[in-house]
């Protein structure tokens, strides 16, 4: 080292910055034929819903149409929705849940 004179330079440090992923929305949607123990049922299954949330979600989509489940990434809700909706015809009911983007 000559005379002492350092010249220090800096590193940069990038990070690309990643993207959260979109959530989606899991909707309920009310029929007149599901009987309302059995949507409390697929919710507390399906969605791992105490009694008292599970009635509340059933309620709401029984007076307003439909009623949001639950917000989370893609790939969890169509795989919740798809079960939701089979486990219905299984049963033999019309019971349908849907995704859609949250906005």
């Amino acid at each position: 080292m000559s005379n002492g004179d350092v010249t220090l330079t800096p590193k940069i440090d990038t990070k690309p910055k990643l993207e959260r992923p979109k959530l989606y929305k899991v909707i309920l949607v009310n029929d007149d034929y599901t009987p309302r123990e059995f949507v409390v049922l697929v919710l507390k299954a399906v969605f791992r819903m105490n009694a008292n949330a599970s009635q509340r979600v059933m309620i709401t989509a029984h007076k307003l149409g439909t009623c949001v489940v639950v917000v989370c990434a893609r790939d969890i809700a169509e795989t919740k929705a798809k079960e939701a909706t089979d486990l219905a015809k299984e049963a033999g009911f019309p019971l349908m849940f849907q995704t859609e983007p949250e906005e």
